[in-house]
């Protein structure tokens, strides 16, 4: 095992969920439960209010209807940023699978009685995309019960695919650019892959121009853009968004060129994308026709980023499939609503003032609904999973920073390993090999 924390991961990777010995096994592998609080538990002053706050907010949700525990155990991983390893290690430390390196994953008994679900965000940052998505089929492949949730990262590439085929409209044209450059090293592995070094891999691609053309907004996109979204985003959002374009328009070719690609490979790549994604029988046009919004679990709602009042109003007139209903047909009728609208900011929100609003008028609504807690990704933590308050709404922050190329950025050894848990016994379990001990969660302690 090429990580530090070598003990932290065989402790998590031993623990077999509901299992009457496990609390033995980790405490003899040197790695015991902590009780999981709010932030810090440096300043007793502090901790002393937070678990106060956290009372009064289980409190407040079990009024408006009980506490339901999901049935089958959830096994959350989110986050795998294109880094295989650090997924495929993370449902081992779960307890959830076992791997064979040359055969891929057999689920363990714990594993067959779970539900996998995966939080979003596996393209992009990591070592390889393509090898990712071959383990999260393979992670299906093996009778795995897995649902797989919409990150923005994800779903940013499939709206540039989806718009590349769109006749020309302001609100369109510019979508395929707005992915860059993020989405380079995803096209060039993709490139290398399948078409470099090909004598046809240019074959029918149009000229320079004209795949310049295709791939970027008109002349005077700007100022068009302007006057149709006006009013129907926020002139702050609005503003922001063309100062962004701008830089990513101008970029675009050079971020390309710095991997060795001109403007005819990319647009021979990018079709060949719409054909291994979107088309029926394309290598992985499975992965967004698995993908859903949100999940919900009993009194979890599982979703890649997390809520605000519009998301909540949906859920509360028709429910988390709706959610998912919206977000499919918006994705094939009406990119520019998707993408500016609350559907897509439940994927990207961080609660900044710049994101659409949540208010704890809507969190009681959806205590009403029977929701307690949301679990998600997005936040990259770096001291393991994290339970927080938002708006009177309880979150648990299941990205724990899984792929290498992040970590070395955080300043993170190795690569990031760690699952979040939740037992039908009433539990939470953190496990991440950023932390010294498995961080327990038993709302039970604090209504009691």
């Amino acid at each position: 095992m090429k990580d530090e924390n070598t003990m932290a991961i065989v402790a998590a990777r031993n623990l077999q969920l509901s299992s009457p010995n496990s609390d033995c096994y980790v405490e003899a592998a040197g790695l015991a439960y902590e009780p999981w609080e709010l932030g810090s538990r440096s300043d007793p002053l502090k901790l002393a209010k937070r678990r106060l706050l956290l009372r009064e907010t289980l409190e407040k949700s079990v009024v408006e209807h009980p506490w339901v525990w999901p049935k089958r155990t959830i096994i959350f991983v989110s986050d795998a940023h294109a880094d295989t390893e650090a997924f495929q290690e993370s449902l081992v430390a779960s307890g959830g699978v076992k791997l064979h390196r040359h055969r891929g994953f057999t689920l363990t008994a714990a594993g067959r009685r779970a539900t996998f679900v995966i939080g979003g965000d596996c393209l992009d940052k990591g070592p390889s995309n393509l090898a990712l998505l071959r383990s999260v089929k393979a992670l299906m492949d093996c009778g795995a019960n897995v649902k797989l949730l919409a990150g923005n990262h994800d779903v940013r590439f499939l709206v540039g695919l989806r718009a590349m085929s769109l006749p020309a409209h302001c609100d369109t044209e510019h979508m395929f650019a707005r992915m860059s450059p993020k989405v380079v090293p995803l096209l060039y592995e993709i490139y290398q892959d399948y078409l470099q070094g090909s004598k046809r891999a240019l074959r029918g691609v149009p000229s320079l121009d004209e795949c310049k053309s295709r791939l970027l907004p008109a002349a005077g996109w700007l100022e068009r853009f302007e006057v149709s979204a006006r009013g129907r985003m926020s002139d702050e959002t609005l503003q922001r968004e063309l100062t962004r374009m701008r830089k990513k328009i101008a970029g675009l070719e050079v971020s390309f060129a710095e991997v060795g690609m001109g403007l005819r490979e990319v647009y021979a790549t990018a079709k060949l994308c719409q054909k291994l994604f979107l088309k029926r029988g394309g290598e992985f046009s499975w992965f967004f026709t698995k993908m859903q919004l949100a999940y919900r679990s009993g009194s979890f709602l599982f979703i890649h980023a997390g809520l605000d009042d519009q998301a909540i109003d949906i859920i509360k007139r028709e429910g988390v499939k709706t959610l998912n209903t919206l977000y499919s047909q918006q994705l094939r009728h009406n990119l520019f609503d998707f993408y500016y609208g609350s559907i897509a900011n439940t994927m990207r929100t961080k609660y900044r003032d710049v994101d659409m609003p949540l208010s704890n008028t809507a969190v009681t609504e959806l205590f009403r609904q029977g929701i307690h807690a949301v679990v998600h990704g997005h936040r990259n933590r770096l001291d393991g999973q994290r339970l927080m308050l938002r708006h009177g709404m309880l979150h648990i922050e299941g990205d724990i920073t899984m792929d290498r190329n992040s970590r070395v950025k955080e300043g993170l050894s190795g690569i990031g390993i760690g699952a979040t848990i939740i037992e039908p016994a009433g539990r939470v379990l953190g496990i991440s090999n950023d932390y010294p001990a498995i961080k327990e969660f038993l709302p039970a302690r604090y209504l009691q």
